[in-house]
């Protein structure tokens, strides 16, 4: 009877592990983005890149089959590009008849939501790697739309927890004129009330952005930039320039010999060039050998999102999307994503806590939250909204 026991006992255990000469079940992973004119960088120091994003996911994809091939699993990724004038809607129904449910999506915040509202997304999950509108994670929150890209909101509160530890609580805010920089102004304005810092003065940039590369457009941009950065007294000079318009030409120009910070100078992000703790310069080189090039906050939260569902089939063991969706969301999941600490989903908005760099052009300055700024169940609570702050009632 014992002999029969543990035949039972052996077979059972034979049976957990994977069968290595059975095919792979394969979990297909959508990528969507839409076609845009690629960015033209300020300076020759900067590559022209048409590929932001995509090479992200395609790193994480090949990560997800090293260690896949071991649980008898398989990553595949389904790229979609809408031309400029597509429709986003029609791609993602494109996507669902093809049996996509993980679904990575590198638009921006109206395509997105237009995305996440198609009735066949529904029964989709939907990782939003780009958009940092807050609207998305508050009114305009959804029960199928995860936010791994950090929220405006995440990003000045990042940097106000730093500029306060400084005791730079004095700032010059200079606002760009496209409705993205005026959004990134709100998010400063809140950060500087939320976090102890007063806005002394408020400018709006007028000049015109085609002269910089003329013969003589640094001399006037050396007479343009002191004479606009005359102000009351203050610490710092905050900048909201999500269009990159103006913002590189301010430090080392202004009136006051003041520090510049935002989307330039001392930046708040996702992921920099500059980022080698926890184990990230080894990141960074396998992606430079794949794409030929750095990795952006474009590609960081894309590979972010597909390491996500390889790290739900990893600890799950199933390849289900709906079992994959469920661990995600759950309270068991935390994803090692070269931060220093497992990053989780808040279960009241969807978005991914996760530390914000602070780099420089040249360097890491620091990392947020910053010490002393507490919180009863996680620090990183303290960057963007919090749950008593939410406005998202439609995730369930």
């Amino acid at each position: 009877m014992g002999a029969w026991r543990l035949l039972v006992v052996v077979c059972a255990l034979v049976l957990s592990f994977p069968v290595y000469g059975a095919d792979p079940t394969t979990i297909r992973i959508g990528y969507l983005t839409r076609e845009e004119e690629p960015a033209i960088p300020q300076t020759f120091l900067e590559p022209v890149v048409d590929d932001e994003g995509v090479q992200g996911a395609r790193l994480a994809i090949a990560d997800n089959n090293t260690t896949g091939r071991f649980l008898n699993q398989s990553f595949e990724l389904v790229e979609a590009v809408v031309p400029q004038d597509g429709s986003v809607e029609e791609a993602v129904r494109a996507l669902a008849a093809d049996g996509v449910r993980l679904l990575v999506a590198d638009l921006r915040g109206d395509a997105l939501a237009a995305a996440a509202a198609v009735p066949e997304a529904r029964e989709m999950l939907i990782f939003n790697t780009r958009a940092p509108d807050d609207a998305l994670r508050n009114e305009g929150c959804r029960a199928n739309l995860l936010h791994v890209a950090p929220s405006r909101r995440m990003l000045a509160d990042g940097l106000a927890q730093y500029l306060a530890l400084r005791r730079w609580t004095n700032w010059l805010l200079v606002v760009g004129r496209t409705p993205e920089d005026a959004a990134y102004a709100d998010a400063l304005r809140r950060a500087a009330k939320r976090f102890g810092a007063r806005i002394v003065e408020e400018k709006t940039w007028t000049f015109e952005d085609a002269n910089r590369r003329v013969d003589t457009g640094h001399v006037t941009m050396q007479s343009e930039v002191p004479t606009f950065t005359q102000a009351r007294e203050h610490d710092v000079l905050v900048v909201a320039d999500e269009a990159d318009r103006f913002g590189e030409y301010l430090p080392y120009r202004t009136w006051l010999p003041r520090p510049v910070a935002g989307t330039h100078g001392l930046v708040p992000t996702a992921w920099a060039r500059v980022h080698e703790q926890w184990g990230a310069t080894q990141l960074h080189s396998r992606f430079e050998r794949q794409a030929g090039r750095w990795m952006r906050a474009r590609d960081y939260t894309a590979w972010t999102a597909v390491r996500a569902v390889g790290e739900a089939a990893t600890r799950t063991g199933s390849t289900d999307p709906e079992a994959l969706a469920a661990y995600i969301r759950g309270p068991d999941f935390a994803l090692p994503a070269f931060k220093g600490q497992g990053l989780t989903f808040r279960e009241w908005d969807g978005q991914l806590r996760q530390p914000v760099l602070l780099a420089g052009p040249r360097t890491l300055v620091s990392v947020s939250p910053q010490p002393g700024f507490l919180h009863q169940f996680s620090e990183l609570d303290t960057l963007g909204d919090d749950r008593p702050e939410s406005r998202c009632r439609n995730r369930s």
